[in-house]
């Protein structure tokens, strides 16, 4: 997708986990996603797909993958991953180079590590997610991959351990590695944090990718809510963002009908 004025361009992924859900199998969506013009997309991981089903879906409909989530663990029972979670540091380890095998297949340079549920917060969870992901960090650089942590509201996600934007930036700064950065998805950012504009100016050098949805009903970025994301696409276009920008947010009808609001704005497939 690009402008289509003299404007920078903005490139856009289709999350593949909240769009094109018309189709239940997240493999059948990666050619919806190119029937509708996306060049790119990101999700997810596949459960219940393998390496060479994923791989064969996504270049048979020729799009690239951008960002893919670690495998999290058995979702039934509630698990969102194991980077917080002491005593699951084996289950991390092996769920960070199974998400290694299928980014590499899919030609995705980022993952996004995601650190668990955590009812009571302590010290050990500060400890064993900060050890976590240096391993991670060690193994994505490796491989040229970047690590990307997100802050995830309590609204939408209870009890996630990775709940604050400040917490997630400090450890980034600490670590201090190329192949780890925050993700700013602003839906989470404005539940949390708010100050959009000026906590994105302030903290674009650790920016590792976008994500948008209106809040607080995670539509289309056009439907009615908090948010004016002309203003804060135009922010990321005058600070020169050059990232995809992830649309991970729930269709209010059919996925294909509501991406009406890219041209609205004044982009174009």
């Amino acid at each position: 997708m690009r402008l289509s004025n003299a404007r920078m361009t903005l490139k856009f992924a289709s999350n593949l986990s909240f769009m094109f859900t018309e189709c239940p199998s997240i493999i059948g969506r990666y050619q919806l996603a190119k029937d509708a013009g996306f060049q790119a997309v990101e999700s997810g991981f596949p459960f219940g797909y393998s390496v060479q089903q994923v791989t064969q879906a996504k270049e048979a409909a020729q799009v690239d993958q951008v960002l893919i989530n670690v495998f999290t663990g058995d979702v039934a029972k509630g698990e969102l991953g194991f980077a917080a979670i002491p005593g699951k540091e084996e289950e991390f380890r092996k769920s960070i180079q199974l998400t290694i095998d299928y980014a590499k297949a899919l030609k995705c340079s980022k993952i996004h590590v995601m650190a668990g549920i955590v009812e009571n917060p302590s010290p050990v969870n500060d400890t064993v997610y900060e050890s976590n992901l240096r391993y991670a960090v060690d193994k994505f650089a490796k491989e040229d991959i970047v690590g990307l942590i997100e802050p995830i509201n309590g609204y939408s996600v209870p009890n996630y351990y990775m709940n604050c934007y400040d917490k997630g930036l400090a450890l980034v700064k600490k670590i201090n590695s190329p192949h780890l950065k925050l993700m700013f998805d602003i839906f989470h950012l404005q539940h949390i944090k708010g100050n959009i504009t000026n906590v994105i100016k302030e903290n674009f050098q650790h920016l590792g990718h976008v994500q948008v949805a209106q809040v607080p009903d995670r539509h289309e970025p056009d439907t009615p809510g908090e948010l004016d994301y002309r203003y804060i696409l135009s922010v990321l276009e005058k600070l020169g963002y050059t990232g995809h920008i992830g649309l991970e947010y729930k269709p209010k009808t059919k996925s294909v009908e509501g991406l009406k609001w890219i041209h609205n704005f004044g982009y174009s497939l």
